[in-house]
């Protein structure tokens, strides 16, 4: 059983893009500005947003942390949008989500230019991915999909298990297991809350990648011997035990079902540091298309 290092792989990427960024300055060229949308004050998102902007600092990006409280409008979060949408000085932004109630999400997708959306959220990105176009792939599959091909992970013909139907993971990866190519090539199954006899599919996956968010769902017996196992799903679980007062795990009984693994990701340290590396990587993408055009 190998691990896959998602925090390894993810510090490579980063220095990948910190040896271009200090070509480019070298070059008098203007380096790669990544701007983040924080409304309101949730926990995990001020934490991960606060990991974006040093991620930034680390490679040598421009960074802006734009904070709205909770009670901002729709109208107010869409003007700020536009702001951003255009500053020809910012290569590409995002709006963390979850947002507050009072803000219809869809809306705000719809409203960031699909040329800076380095979440790759915008359904004319989402449409090109579907389309094997060149596009900005969401950073969680884009992740998975790096990870895969630096391990060297067999796709070709193997049978992908894809568990859960979210339109930031689930989804876009049972479409990029399907494309042609590698990673791909693969047969799909998309499975999700409704999924019958769902231990009769899973236990016939070469591949699996779930992104469920239930803690421990898949377990041993679900899986069959040299599965590969990618493990999108984190979440904080209640443990008056722990000095922090709980434990953080993925949708994967880890301990068991890594016995039969070919290979697994752990959590944390597997597909969540691979996520910021990406969004990294899709607003170098975003500064070179834009120099590009000019």
């Amino acid at each position: 059983m190998e691990i896959l290092d998602g925090k390894k792989i993810s510090n490579q990427i980063k220095e990948e893009i910190a040896a271009e960024v200090a070509k480019m300055r070298e070059n008098g060229e203007k380096v790669p500005h990544l701007a983040a949308i924080i409304v309101g004050n949730d926990g995990a998102s001020l934490t991960y947003v606060g990991s974006k902007v040093r991620s930034c600092k680390r490679v040598g990006f421009e960074s802006t942390l734009v904070q709205m409280p909770s009670t901002t409008s729709e109208i107010e979060l869409l003007k700020k949008i536009e702001e951003l949408n255009k500053n020809d000085d910012i290569d590409g932004f995002i709006v963390q989500l979850p947002l507050p109630d009072q803000i219809d999400t869809q809306k705000v997708i719809m409203a960031v230019d699909p040329d800076k959306d380095v979440d790759g959220f915008h359904p004319t990105n989402f449409g090109k991915m579907a389309l094997d176009m060149s596009t900005f792939i969401p950073a969680t599959p884009f992740g998975i999909l790096e990870l895969i091909e630096r391990y060297g992970v067999e796709t070709q013909g193997k049978h992908t298990v894809v568990i859960g139907r979210s339109h930031i993971v689930g989804r876009p990866m049972s479409i990029l297991m399907g494309r042609k190519g590698f990673p791909g090539n693969s047969t799909v199954t998309l499975t999700h809350s409704r999924t019958k006899n769902i231990t009769q599919i899973t236990s016939q996956a070469d591949i699996i990648i779930s992104a469920l968010g239930v803690p421990k769902f898949l377990k041993a017996e679900m899986v069959k011997d040299d599965v590969v196992i990618i493990d999108v799903g984190i979440t904080r679980v209640p443990d008056d035990t722990k000095e922090k007062g709980y434990y953080i795990t993925g949708d994967v009984d880890f301990e068991n079902v890594s016995k039969k693994a070919s290979y697994i990701t752990p959590v944390p340290g597997g597909v969540g540091p691979m996520t910021i590396a990406m969004l990294l990587k899709n607003t170098l993408l975003a500064r070179e298309r834009h120099r590009s055009r000019k």
